[in-house]
């Protein structure tokens, strides 16, 4: 067994058991630093098998700015766990059920993918562009309406996220812009007209003040 082949198989091994940790880790925060953990590893894979643009982007995409949004969501919210954790046990034959359906469609699919013996060969040409380019120039050729499919569902997201996290507290202050537009002159400045007085010395100071001059 040479070196890429071990460091496969190590990669692996942390990449499968972060994974496990995901889901059974008590804290949330831990359950995101073990998924960081398990991208990290899945981006040495990347690495292993030539395709450094995609374990770039995995560590500056997922890493650096997916996880760190999700952290700071998660610290956010301040979700209860405990409560979440209710009813597990109850749902989780269900649960395995589903998921060993989605792992079962998932080989079905990919198991035609590692029949190759072994990898095409590239013209001259396809090897001067770099993997990068030919990257860019499958997914908007070949892939281009499931790449606007996964754009649509990521706006999608993005919208709920938004939604499930825009909650108005009754000790919070903000500015409503409408009702901001609708105010007048009149609403904020008004102008009154006060008469005009002279302040007068009193006789015992004037008094004071002449003795004093005296």
């Amino acid at each position: 067994m040479d070196t890429i082949t071990a460091l496969f198989y190590v990669f692996s091994a942390v990449l499968l058991g972060a994974s496990f940790r995901v889901i059974t880790a008590r804290s949330t925060v831990h359950s995101a630093l073990f998924l960081i953990l398990a991208f990290f590893n899945a981006s040495c894979i990347w690495m292993l098998l030539k395709a450094e643009f995609l374990a770039i982007t995995l560590v500056l995409v997922y890493i650096g700015a997916v996880m760190v949004l999700f952290l700071f969501v998660v610290m956010m919210l301040d979700i209860n766990s405990d409560k979440v954790r209710e009813g597990f046990w109850k749902h989780m034959p269900l649960a395995g059920l589903v998921g060993a359906l989605i792992a079962l469609e998932m080989a079905v699919i990919l198991m035609g993918g590692f029949q190759v013996s072994q990898a095409p060969e590239l013209s001259a040409e396809a090897v001067k562009m770099g993997n990068t380019k030919l990257l860019g120039i499958e997914i908007y050729t070949h892939y281009l309406y499931p790449l606007q499919i996964a754009a649509v569902l990521l706006l999608v997201a993005i919208i709920a996220a938004i939604a499930l996290t825009l909650r108005r507290r009754k000790d919070s202050r903000y500015q409503d812009p409408a009702e901001q537009v609708k105010v007048k002159k009149a609403d904020r400045l008004k102008v009154i007209k006060v008469q005009p007085s002279i302040d007068t010395p009193a006789p015992a100071a004037a008094e004071n003040n002449t003795q004093g001059g005296a």
